[in-house]
């Protein structure tokens, strides 16, 4: 354990001295407090507290932005240092391939972590500098908001690490990236928005429905926030949409945990057969 906290911490400094830390929680703050200071105006007009559409904004924004700072930090992390020379020098120690992959990825979720708590805890304390007078309810689902960001951070850094494991080189490994980053923020859901359109209900179930929601992870994070109450349901549009899928919020955090832990095992294969 402390072999992989030691590779978590050089993974930290490094993304300290390529200014990732401070470029990842700059770009969050910066969005989320533009979001605090222009869309809690709506508040009184959606019948929802101004936490509660910071809320709906930030998951939204979410789904943007965090996959691609997870993708952009991870899809080297493998090959990379295969290229440069670095991965030879690092396991000539007396350490596993399984711990340098389990310690980077630790670093590399450590810096999300950082950058998206503080850039989201920053808009929720201009939130309580405005004296908007927040609820419990709406509290609890800021925090929930917050955690499952983090945690879908860790689903698009495995699967960077899975891709820079298989990759060749590393303009390779940044092309996939993207091109994954494509697929499950833009493609997937029109793609599915199509299917149920032409399907109009005779063969798509319900039950296949809430499947092939499962089978992206940024449609597990979104219902999983916009489900956490009535008020944010409603303010977001989506009531009927939340309510049409039979998902408990167990079962989305449980898919985001598979989603992490499915690409991570790929990954530790893959690197565990790559000549180096």
């Amino acid at each position: 354990m402390k072999t992989i906290l030691l590779l978590s911490a050089k993974e930290v400094r490094e993304g300290l001295r390529n200014r990732w830390v401070i470029a990842a929680t700059g770009l969050l703050a910066a969005l989320a407090l533009t979001l605090v200071f222009l869309g809690s105006a709506p508040a009184g007009t959606v019948g929802a507290g101004a936490l509660d559409v910071v809320v709906i904004s930030l998951a939204s924004l979410t789904i943007f932005v965090v996959p691609l700072i997870a993708l952009l930090i991870s899809h080297d992390a493998i090959v990379g240092e295969i290229e440069r020379g670095t991965m030879t020098l690092l396991l000539s120690y007396p350490v596993r391939r399984r711990q340098v992959l389990l310690g980077k990825f630790l670093g590399h979720l450590a810096i999300l972590a950082f950058a998206t708590c503080v850039g989201y805890g920053l808009a929720a304390l201009a939130l309580v500098a405005m004296d908007k007078g927040i609820g419990g309810e709406s509290w609890t689902a800021f925090a929930t908001m917050t955690a499952s960001s983090v945690l879908l951070g860790a689903v698009f850094v495995a699967i960077g690490y899975l891709v820079s494991a298989l990759a060749r080189d590393r303009g390779t490994a940044a092309g996939v990236a993207i091109g994954i980053w494509l697929v499950f923020v833009v493609i997937y859901d029109m793609a599915l928005l199509g299917i149920l359109v032409a399907d109009q209900g005779h063969y798509v179930s319900g039950g296949a429905l809430n499947a092939l929601l499962l089978f992206n992870p940024t449609d597990a994070y979104r219902i999983l926030n916009l489900s956490g109450s009535t008020e944010i349901a409603a303010a977001s549009g989506m009531a009927g949409s939340v309510q049409s899928v039979a998902l408990a919020p167990m079962a989305l955090i449980a898919a985001l945990v598979a989603w992490v832990a499915g690409p991570m095992a790929l990954a530790a294969l893959a690197f565990s057969r790559r000549e180096l």
